[in-house]
Order: C-alpha cells, then structure tokens, then sequence
C-alpha cells in the first residue's frame, strides 16, 4: 500500500504548509489534514498547495460529533458536518472521516446517543452525495465510549452503512478494531466499502490509551494480518499513518517521516 501522512502525526511542530512540503520532500503520496490545520492554512491556498505538490488526499479528519444535550446543540453539530462536507470536496478528499460522538454531558443514555448519531448522518447524507464525498465511520476503541464515539465496533458501523446505504463508508483504523474477536467476520463483510485505511500501534505498556500510540511495528497489533484482510476484500488504496503520540510529537519531523517510510516497508 501508498502511504498517506495524517497531519495529527506532527502536530506539534508542523502545520499543514510544513506537512505537505515534508510529503514532497520525503516522497510521501498522500496526506490527511485535520480541519484545524486546514482552516489556520484556508482551505483555497491549501487545496492548491497539495494539488501542485502532486499529493492524494486521503481523508479530511473530522466530522461527526452529533450528539448533544439540547436540539440547538445537534444542529449545530449538523452545520459544522456540512461545513466539513464542503471542506473536504474543495480540497479533493477522498472521504470525511466521520467519529459518533460521546454521550452530552450529564447524561447516561447510551442507547440515545446513538440514536442522535443516525439521525445527524441521516441528515448530512444528502449533502455528502451531492458532494460526491463519501462519510467514512470509524469505530472507536470500546474506551472512549463515553466522551469520544458511541460508535464502538466495525459491526455497528457496517450495520449504519448497510441502512444508510449509497455515500457511507468505513474508515478502519487499525489502533481501535486490532482486539475484535470478530474483526475477520466483520472485515468479510467490508467489501467495496471500506474508504480509509489507518495505521499505528498499540504500545504494551502504554502510559495514555489515546495519546501514546506507537509507529507501526513498535507494539502488539499484527497490521500485515488486518492489511491482508482488507485487501482481500478489494481495497487497494492508501495506507494512512495516523498517530496521536505525546512522545513522537516532540520529535524532529523530518526525523519522524524517515522512520515511518522504513516501517512502512518493515511492518505495514
């Protein structure tokens, strides 16, 4: 597989005119902004900068987030998805990489939560379509559950997808679906739909559950296992590295990137 940079992978001392001059720089084919990045750098200057540098936009992180403890809130939450819908079709994304959201504050209604999640990706669907940008769903590590994505496996996405249908999507990321014990099921059900594809590694011991991810071979998950699996089923695409790590952000990018096209050959 290509491998596609996630701009969160150099947060700290990148910004996105840093990143996609660092993808040129490093032969890197792909990127994938985070929208802060992107709106600090104007989606317009942005979009033309990776276009003459060549590069693959492999996804826009994020959308999703839907929902909220009063209908202002959740429609707000639908504004912002259609703001990033456009956003993602201006600078050619592939797909919007769409997170469920937590449960609101306060509350303990799980079931509620994922029912405000269908209902806000019911409402964005149309403008996804007309956009031609495809809504990616991306389950999260059961450990977030409750601030950061009621959408907890790759079932429960496949099963939205399957009711949702046509502009649906699957963006897997292997940090949050390595531990399923029916992945290879779930997985034999993705074809044709699976739209982002993201690496990195699962540290033993880890020291943060979501900010000390490993680079890819540094940790526990078998990514050549699940990478087989999912070209099984016809995916063909980007290999996006995507890590959320307090210790990698510290280093020298350039440094960073190096290392990640050596394990991109040696573990992905």
């Amino acid at each position: 597989m290509r491998m596609s940079l996630n701009t969160v992978t150099v947060k700290e001392k990148w910004g996105l005119a840093e990143c996609i001059e660092g993808c040129a720089r490093h032969g890197v084919p792909g990127i994938s902004p985070w929208r802060d990045v992107l709106g600090a750098m104007g989606v317009e200057k942005a979009a033309k900068q990776i276009r003459d540098a060549g590069l693959t936009v492999t996804g826009l992180c994020r959308g999703g987030m839907f929902p909220a403890s009063d209908q202002a809130g959740r429609d707000a939450a639908i504004e912002d998805n259609r703001r990033a819908i456009a956003e993602a079709h201006a600078i050619g994304a592939k797909c919007l990489v769409v997170l469920g959201g937590g449960l609101p504050p306060g509350s303990k209604d799980l079931p509620a939560a994922r029912e405000m999640l269908r209902e806000g990706l019911g409402k964005i669907l149309p403008d996804a379509r007309a956009a031609g940008v495809t809504l990616a769903l991306e389950p999260l590590h059961p450990m977030t559950c409750a601030d950061r994505s009621v959408l907890s496996t790759l079932g429960q996405a496949l099963d939205l997808c399957d009711e949702l249908g046509e502009g649906t999507g699957i963006a897997l990321d292997v940090y949050h679906v390595w531990w399923d014990p029916d992945l290879a099921d779930q997985i034999a059900r993705t074809a044709g739909r699976i739209a982002g594809f993201h690496v990195c590694d699962w540290k033993v011991p880890t020291t943060d559950t979501v900010f000390d991810r490993g680079i890819p071979g540094e940790g526990v998950i078998d990514i050549p296992a699940i990478r087989r699996m999912v070209e099984a089923q016809g995916y063909d695409s980007f290999a996006e590295v995507e890590i959320l790590s307090k210790h990698w952000w510290q280093q020298d990018p350039d440094e960073v990137l190096a290392l990640l096209k050596q394990r991109h050959v040696d573990a992905v």
